[in-house]
């Protein structure tokens, strides 16, 4: 229990207004039907890790490329079945793919970290912003 006077730790918020994310089920609806790549959060409200993450989406290049994307997001105690489906290398959080429009993952687009393939930097918009390039680049 935190001390008194102590604030409780900021939520994640994903930056909504700048943001526009989509249920699972609409968004990859909308990818189809706009010819849209797909960039596929999975996170949880108790990780530390993705409330870290979550900054990384206020950075003003990750916020210009996402019009090139349908942004997802999926919280995996709300969507355990969904998010089992892309398990590729493992159940940690946050986990961030990218799919056709057509919702097929592309498991090339990585991280860079070989433990954990599809963890991007919580901190650095950097890496997340390069694979969000690549996966442009593939249309």
């Amino acid at each position: 229990m935190p001390s008194p006077g102590t604030p409780p730790p900021a939520r994640a918020e994903w930056n909504p207004s700048e943001i526009r994310w989509q249920p699972y089920d609409d968004g990859l609806a909308q990818a189809r039907a706009e010819h849209k790549p797909v960039c596929l959060v999975f996170y949880a409200e108790w990780c530390p890790h993705c409330h870290n993450y979550a900054h990384v989406f206020e950075d003003p290049r990750i916020v210009a490329k996402s019009r090139e994307f349908v942004m997802v997001r999926v919280d995996t105690d709300a969507a355990p079945v969904v998010a089992s489906r892309y398990n590729l290398d493992g159940e940690y959080l946050p986990r961030t793919h990218f799919l056709t429009a057509e919702g097929t993952v592309l498991p090339e687009i990585q991280s860079g970290r070989p433990q954990y393939r599809y963890f991007f930097d919580e901190r650095n918009a950097g890496p997340l912003l390069a694979a969000m390039d690549q996966a442009t680049r593939r249309r």
